[in-house]
């Protein structure tokens, strides 16, 4: 799940009104997973959810968080005598799916990888081309198999990594929730990752900002590329501003492609994507910094109910887009951004 504060793939910020409404739009925030949330919600009885909340994502982290010693994926990556639960079956269905339609791009058993190179829960390595070449013996998805009860690993030195994913879906856990208290519209973020439905309190469609992906942006909302329209659809953004280090002049950034073993080096910055449900853009996101520009809008042409809006740069270091058509309808620029908060 994205740790640290500041390493998030894509910060948004609220744009809330202050028109009265008969009803109540509560918001709420905090900590969860190594990172920060805010959820604003219609009330129509001004119950504050806060604390249930929290009991279910700190319930979903003893499934899905590599920072918890004792959680389900913990004990898996040990290779300790443990079953398989819900959140886990969930996640591991929808990472099969999108590792076979991104051919591989998109890979939970990168894990190795990430912690080697210095960017997951364990301590970072001396690496080596030999190094690398070593540790993909035990990467690949195809390497392990599952049901709802089990994993079973071909090679006990697998590890799984859900930091690409689990967020998203605890966005979609969250909202849910809301969801089965019979609230029609609420916008939930956790780490950048978002999931909207119906409007919020002025009765227009949520909007989310695009931070600008350069390099150490660590303060989301001040320098913004775009913001976006959202209702009844999820966003998430990956890029690689944030997390990265560099070493003997060379910069390694923390998306590790895992048919290579090395960390991915091509001008695409950033990419947001719009789906129906958190996890999936999560996840795709994700491919997408591992694909490169072509490749990702080659195959978001072909994804139904996919949007993607890529930032990338040019031969002269200069920003550029490229983005769906479909996408287009739900972005505006930041100069209307200005605007509309001025008047």
């Amino acid at each position: 799940m994205k740790k640290l504060i500041f390493i998030l793939c894509g910060s948004i910020i609220l744009y809330s009104c202050n028109q009265s409404q008969k009803t109540t739009y509560i918001s709420i925030g905090g900590f969860t997973q190594g990172t920060t949330y805010n959820i604003t919600y219609e009330s129509m009885d001004s119950t504050d959810y806060k604390k249930d909340i929290e009991y279910l994502l700190a319930e979903f982290d003893t499934s899905l968080s590599t920072y918890i010693p004792t959680s389900v994926i913990s004990k898996i990556n040990r290779n300790e005598s443990t079953k398989s639960d819900y959140y886990l079956n969930i996640v591991l269905k929808k990472a099969e799916e999108i590792y076979k339609i991104t051919n591989g791009a998109f890979d939970i058993t990168v894990a190795p990888l990430v912690n080697a190179w210095g960017f997951g829960f364990k301590n970072k390595e001396e690496m080596t081309n030999a190094r690398v070449d070593s540790i993909m013996e035990f990467v690949g998805f195809n390497k392990i198999s599952f049901n709802d009860s089990v994993i079973i690993k071909s090679d006990p030195r697998i590890m799984l990594d859900m930091n690409a994913i689990a967020q998203g879906y605890s966005v979609d856990v969250v909202a849910n929730f809301l969801e089965n208290k019979g609230i029609a519209n609420y916008l939930v973020e956790i780490g950048g990752e978002v999931k909207t439905k119906g409007f919020n309190k002025k009765g227009k469609e949520w909007k989310i900002g695009i931070d600008k992906p350069f390099d150490n942006n660590l303060m989301p909302g001040e320098n913004l590329q775009a913001i976006v329209k959202l209702s009844n659809k999820s966003l998430a953004t990956s890029g690689n501003y944030r997390k990265f280090y560099e070493y003997d002049g060379v910069k390694y950034s923390h998306t590790i492609d895992p048919k290579t073993g090395y960390s991915v080096n091509h001008s695409l910055l950033s990419t947001t994507v719009i789906a129906d449900d958190c996890m999936t853009a999560d996840a795709y996101a994700t491919a997408f910094m591992v694909l490169g520009l072509e490749k990702s809008y080659d195959l978001v042409m072909r994804l139904p109910g996919i949007e993607a809006y890529f930032v990338f740069s040019d031969e002269n270091g200069a920003f550029q887009v490229k983005s769906t058509a479909a996408m287009q309808e739900f972005i505006e620029t930041v100069k209307q951004l200005n605007n509309s908060q001025s008047n």
